[in-house]
């Protein structure tokens, strides 16, 4: 009887029957499933990375600026001429002068004006002796609309 199972095909190959065939499609669910989660994740966690650092700036309201109060400018021109206000000094009585006419003292905030054709090394030394006799609140100035 077991012949008789087995002659009908020939080529010596069982039938599986009454069990399924092998199924060859992937299961693409659990894959769109982790995209939608990711999907979710980078949409919340992208406007997070583009703030940049957080600061807690301070809340003022600013008054008119002080017109009446000339500010101390030490300019330095073409030529490398110091000027302390309109006056021109030598940069060894600088910080006499600039003693004389500082209001509060070395807390005064001071504006260094030099020529667009000035040595670079001229202005570093004006700030160099403003610096060593205490006044470290110096500021360049430049005009405003220059070149970037």
């Amino acid at each position: 009887m077991a012949m008789a199972m087995n002659s009908g095909g020939g080529g010596g190959k069982r039938r599986r029957s009454g069990r399924a065939a092998p199924m060859a499609d992937l299961n693409m669910i659990p894959f769109i499933d982790v995209m939608l989660v990711l999907l979710v994740i980078f949409m919340v966690a992208a406007p997070l990375l583009t703030v940049g650092v957080p600061v807690d700036l301070p809340k003022t309201s600013a008054g008119q600026l002080n017109v009446d109060k000339k500010p101390l400018s030490v300019s330095i021109d073409d030529k490398g001429k110091i000027f302390l206000q309109e006056k021109e000094i030598a940069l060894e009585a600088l910080v006499q002068a600039l003693g004389a006419e500082a209001k509060q003292g070395f807390d005064e905030r001071i504006y260094v004006r030099g020529d667009a054709n000035v040595n670079y090394g001229r202005v570093s030394e004006v700030l160099a002796v403003l610096n060593k006799a205490g006044y470290t609140k110096t500021a360049l100035v430049q005009a405003p609309g220059g070149k970037q």
